[in-house]
């Protein structure tokens, strides 16, 4: 039963973890941000509270939890 609850929780947390990395933007600025300095920007200055901040908390959560799991389901603790 408890196995079983830990497996469905495992397949929910695997999904949501792709999606919440795909919703993630590259970290690459490329030419544009080379030409226009966009680290100086207002968006880079208070990226701890942006969108993007909050995204990368989550992930870094769910894969934490991801991994806690598959080390439970390959345990013998279940």
């Amino acid at each position: 039963m408890v196995k079983t609850l830990v497996i469905i929780a495992f397949c929910l947390i695997s999904i949501v973890l792709m999606i919440v990395v795909l919703m993630q933007e590259g970290k690459d600025s490329g030419l544009s941000g080379t030409l226009t300095g966009s680290a100086d920007s207002y968006w880079a200055k208070n990226k701890g509270r942006s969108k993007d901040a909050v995204i990368k908390k989550v992930t870094v959560f769910l894969a934490v939890l991801y991994f806690v799991l598959a080390i439970l389901l390959r345990s013998k603790w279940l």
